[in-house]
């Protein structure tokens, strides 16, 4: 077995370029991953936070640029999804406009948020302004879970 010198700077060399290596293909991605919109397999899908209280979820998802009448929202007990499609403007007077640069996303999406806990279905409310959808989602009433102490008799 042959010993080799350890050499600190070689490897601090090494890992410098690794570094490099990963900022080159993120700078090499797409714009739309630069602008905070979130993509999964090409396709963009609204950035989502979920709050939690004692008896509810509040579920909060941006879609800026979208109207309500292009969005569908369905809610099971354990889970949301949020689908719609961005339609592009139609202008009659431009039809050969030529873009120099857009980062508009047009087309239909969808986004699966699963939930941490099952929720009451029948008593959603919802609210779409300014681009945000909140939805407020009650939590479903369990009964705490018993835990018996067992007691072992020998035999």
């Amino acid at each position: 077995m042959a010993l080799t010198k350890w050499q600190p700077f070689q490897e601090l060399s090494t890992i410098r370029k690794q570094m490099d290596r990963l900022f080159e293909d993120m700078l090499s991605r797409s714009d739309r991953d630069w602008m905070g919109l979130h993509s999964m397999g090409g396709m963009w899908t609204p950035a989502v936070e979920i709050e939690e209280n004692d008896k509810e979820l509040i579920l909060k998802a941006e879609i800026p640029g979208i109207d309500a009448k292009d969005l569908d929202v369905e809610v099971g007990e354990d889970r949301v999804t949020i689908s719609g499609e961005h339609k592009e403007e139609k202008r009659t007077e431009d039809k050969d406009k030529n873009y120099f640069h857009s980062e508009f996303h047009y087309g239909e999406f969808e986004r699966v948020i699963p939930l941490p806990m099952p929720i009451k279905t029948e008593s959603i409310k919802s609210e779409f302004k300014g681009g945000i959808l909140t939805l407020t989602l009650p939590k479903l009433e369990t009964e705490p879970k018993k835990v018996v102490k067992v007691h072992l008799e020998d035999s």
